[in-house]
């Protein structure tokens, strides 16, 4: 796997994730995914469902690759549903139906275990919200059966994706397609924290010879948060200076239901990524102020242990 990604997975501990970065040879991200060392001795891997086809091809070709140099390494493709349980009260909810102590298990790690009444589902403490939350891996058929348990619980309500994606928003979360892509470095997306420091040195993933080197200087552009007031800026938009020069563009941006004012994230030319940097907007064909936000926009509430 890390012949793959840009972390450090042979350092996790049983039942660790992270998120990692799949990377070509000219640093752009192919997609981002989590990676789980388990404890039954193989990796757990979930990436985008959208990025599926290329992302099993990819793998499918390195595992044919590392075989045909005799590596004992093998691909298995599990058929579950996942489903997602986000919120402050999550663990709450899910406790009633389950036998672990979930006060153990903290943010990016992962159990095996019966989750009312279904075998065999695979529970992470993980989600794309910036809450609390877990991520379900449940055999498909006892998927409709799980999700019914859950919406049984009167604080538990189905939520759509536009939900969730106010939701990444507000916690400074990339989409894929959107806020990153193939054309996209780490280092440009503010995601240099996903680089093992042991794989950094080694420079032994693909694009390396391209990113590392960004990270001790500069790069061209960089992904920001920004915020404003009137009209919600949206993808596309582009972004001016404050004397008026197209500086970047907006790649995802919404009304924030948390602070009751607009936030967005894009790419602007280093030099005016500094936090505190007013800037200028265009949306609909009108300019509106908008100021380079440290991000998260709102703080994440992840469970760890104390």
């Amino acid at each position: 796997m890390e012949s793959l990604v840009v972390g450090d997975i042979a350092e996790l501990r049983p039942n660790q994730g992270t998120l990692s970065l799949f990377t070509n040879e000219a640093g752009g991200i192919l997609d981002d995914l989590i990676v789980t060392n388990t404890s039954e001795g193989h990796l757990y891997v979930v990436s985008n469902a959208g990025c599926r086809d290329k992302d099993l091809a990819l793998m499918q070709d390195k595992v044919r690759e590392l075989q045909s140099r005799g590596s004992d390494v093998g691909l298995e493709v599990v058929d579950n549903a996942l489903l997602a349980l986000q919120g402050p009260t999550a663990a709450r909810v899910l406790q009633a139906g389950v036998a672990d102590d979930l006060r153990k298990l903290p943010f990016m790690t992962s159990a095996v275990m019966e989750v009312f009444g279904v075998p065999s589902c695979r529970v992470t403490r993980c989600g794309y919200t910036g809450e609390d939350g877990v991520e379900i891996s449940v055999p498909v058929a006892g998927a409709v059966r799980l999700a019914t348990a859950l919406l049984g619980n009167p604080e538990v309500k189905l939520a759509g994706l536009a939900a969730r994606d106010s939701l990444r928003l507000e916690a400074g979360l990339c989409l894929y397609g959107s806020d990153i892509d193939e054309h996209t470095t780490p280092v440009e997306g503010s995601l240099g924290w996903t680089l093992g420091r042991r794989r950094r040195a080694a420079m032994d993933f693909p694009g390396a010879a391209v990113i590392v080197p960004q990270l001790q200087g500069k790069v061209q552009r960089r992904r920001v948060g920004l915020t404003c007031e009137g009209a919600p800026m949206r993808p596309h938009s582009p972004i001016l200076s404050a004397e008026g020069t197209v500086i970047g563009a907006v790649t995802s941006g919404c009304p924030s239901p948390c602070l009751k004012r607009n936030v967005a994230m894009g790419y602007v030319l280093s030099e005016y990524s500094r936090p505190g940097t007013p800037l200028l907007v265009q949306v609909r064909r009108q300019q509106q102020v908008a100021v380079v936000s440290k991000m998260p926009f709102v703080p994440t509430n992840y469970y760890t242990l104390k």
